[in-house]
């Protein structure tokens, strides 16, 4: 099922999408990539963060090679929509990163996140070395532990693969895009579902 995103969109743009390149890690910086259901929403909570130093909106985790939103959106390439996260972690730490994962999706949803439906809006936890792979087991198994979930935690977690950016459009569209961006974050029911996992101070 495309994502109700793409409803929105339709009305928004017009010619051929032009593909940013990914934001590669210089020294003294390191990358995550999670997963949670529509990526514009995933982008602004790790902007927000001292010591990330770049967001963007992808595809990853699928089969096919160079993936666009529309083979995406439609479901089996394999891909989910992704974030891709470059930050210094002199400043932030992965385990903080993943604080903040778990608080804005919903982990017990398989294959969905709020209103978009489908593989490609599946919850994930993409590691890039044995470290991320060893605090991101340890975060979910923490998480599980507390009790704080009714229904058992689906988010994936599995070894990075070839990130793909999401057309230039989609970089930052809750601050290209304002009002389309609120007005899709509160159809999907998105913060109205987030409150009850995680309360109002998440």
């Amino acid at each position: 099922m495309r994502c109700v995103a793409a409803l929105l969109l339709s009305l928004a743009l017009a010619g051929s999408p032009v593909t940013v390149p990914a934001a590669e890690e210089t020294a003294g910086q390191a990358v995550a990539t999670f997963a949670g259901g529509c990526f514009w929403c995933m982008e602004p909570p790790f902007d927000a963060l001292d010591g990330v130093v770049s967001t963007t909106a992808g595809y990853t985790g699928g089969h096919t090679p160079k993936p666009t939103y529309e083979q995406v959106s439609e479901g089996g390439t394999g891909h989910a929509e992704a974030v891709r996260i470059v930050y210094d972690p002199r400043k932030i730490g992965y385990a903080e990163l993943l604080a903040v994962f778990w608080r804005n999706i919903d982990p017990t949803t398989p294959n969905a996140q709020f209103c978009d439906h489908g593989n490609q809006y599946r919850s994930a936890i993409f590691y890039h070395d044995d470290e991320q792979k060893r605090v991101a087991e340890r975060s979910k198994a923490l998480l599980e532990a507390s009790g704080r979930l009714k229904q058992p935690i689906v988010t994936e977690i599995a070894a990075a693969t070839a990130f793909h950016p999401a057309e230039e459009y989609h970089q930052d569209y809750y601050r290209k895009n304002p009002t389309r961006y609120k007005l899709y974050r509160y159809t999907c029911g998105r913060d109205r579902r987030l409150k009850e996992l995680w309360g109002e101070g998440g």
